[in-house]
This record gives C-alpha cells, sequence and structure tokens, in this order.
C-alpha cells in the first residue's frame, strides 16, 4: 500500500490583519479523494487550508492557511511519500505588502500591488524522483488543451481536468489525461464518485504498475 499526500481546500492571503483573497474551494474533493484511498488500504496525509468539512478518521490532517504555509508542509510530508494528489486550490497571488492594521475607508481607490506564489504542485513535481505526482486543472475555457499544459509543465503523471462549476459544490464532472495526451477516463456525479474512479486509475496505474 502507498502513502499518499493530498493538498486540499482553498488558501487565503491576508492584505491585513482581517480581511484576505481566496476562493471558493471547499475541501469536498479532497475529503473524497481522501475516503477513498483510505478505503482502498493507503495511508493518506492531507494538507487542508481553511474549510468547514470533516475528514476521514484515519487520515493525519495538517491544518494550513497561506500557500506558503501549504507549499513548507508539502514539502515535509511528500519526502516521506510515495505520490501527491493536488487537489487544493492555493491562491496563485499574494499581496505583496501586508498591511499591519486594518486598512480604513478613506473615499478613495485602494489599490493592491499582487505578485505571484511559487505553485506547489508544480515545484513537488520537479523534484518528484520516483515517486509521481497528480494534479488538478480548473479551467474555464479551453480545459483539455490547458490541462494538458500544465500536466507537463508541472511533471504530473495524470492531470484531471475539471471547469469552474466544480467550486464549492457537492458534484463534478471530470476528464483524466495521461502525459500522452490520452484521455483515460471520464467522469461524472457526485464527488464520492468522482473520487472513487479517479483512485481506480491512481491505484492501478501509478501504484500496481498496470495499463
Amino acid at each position: 500500500m502507498a502513502r499518499i499526500l493530498i493538498t486540499s481546500g482553498p488558501t487565503r492571503q491576508y492584505i491585513d490583519p482581517v480581511r484576505y483573497l481566496t476562493n471558493g474551494s471547499s475541501g469536498r474533493m479532497g475529503r473524497a479523494l481522501t475516503l477513498a484511498a483510505l478505503e482502498l488500504g493507503h495511508e493518506v496525509v492531507v494538507i487542508s487550508g481553511p474549510v468547514e468539512v470533516d475528514y476521514p478518521e484515519g487520515a493525519i490532517v495538517v491544518p494550513v492557511v497561506s500557500t506558503e504555509e501549504m507549499m513548507a508542509a508539502a514539502r515535509d510530508e511528500f519526502a516521506t511519500c510515495d505520490g501527491l494528489i493536488g487537489a487544493a486550490a492555493p491562491c496563485d497571488y499574494r499581496p505583496e505588502v501586508i498591511a499591519s492594521s486594518k486598512i480604513a475607508k478613506t473615499g478613495e481607490p485602494l489599490r493592491l500591488e499582487l505578485v505571484e506564489t511559487d505553485d506547489i504542485v508544480a515545484t513537488l513535481g520537479a523534484a518528484k524522483g520516483n515517486r509521481w505526482v497528480v494534479g488538478f486543472a480548473l479551467e474555464t475555457e479551453d480545459h483539455r488543451i490547458r490541462a494538458l499544459i500544465k500536466l507537463e509543465r508541472k511533471h504530473c503523471d495524470l492531470m484531471v481536468s475539471n471547469g469552474i462549476e466544480a467550486m464549492h459544490a457537492t458534484d463534478n464532472s471530470v476528464e483524466v489525461l495521461s502525459p500522452a495526451g490520452e484521455v483515460l477516463a471520464q467522469i461524472e456525479g457526485s464527488k464520492t464518485d468522482v473520487a472513487t474512479g479517479l483512485l481506480s486509475i491512481v491505484d492501478a496505474r501509478l501504484i500496481r504498475g498496470e495499463r
């Protein structure tokens, strides 16, 4: 059996002590993937941003807030894992400067300078060695093309392509893509059903080496 690292949920990038940038990721997909992996007998470590869902008993859960915290925790945990499923939706940008006190209204526009955060899946993928990496690509257009570009850029062994409708939803519809550009599966239904289908592919292809 494998030890699987799963990232899940959103991250928060604070602009002052009370306000932050984030997105609508609920953690439901990460929770479903955790349950599916545990049911197959695998060991699971979940690194989760702030979510309202509860992860299944049996999983090791590492809570984080920012993208930087998720990156640091993922680096540490990946060292003892066989593979990564990057289901989290970490913020791609952070404020260049975080105000030390609450920003007061002035009646004038507030301009924020944003800089890119480091890409967690790409960073771990580049250093994976004999381990495997599964990424998620959420796009609003050209889903398959953009997912395949991300698969190559992030050194993934599989890429899961889905759309914006997956955010904070109970259902999902995904394509599972291989490095050769094959559509290995199209899975839709509840996130539990999608996770079960995806883990069966991960278990067969990446853990047991079947084709």
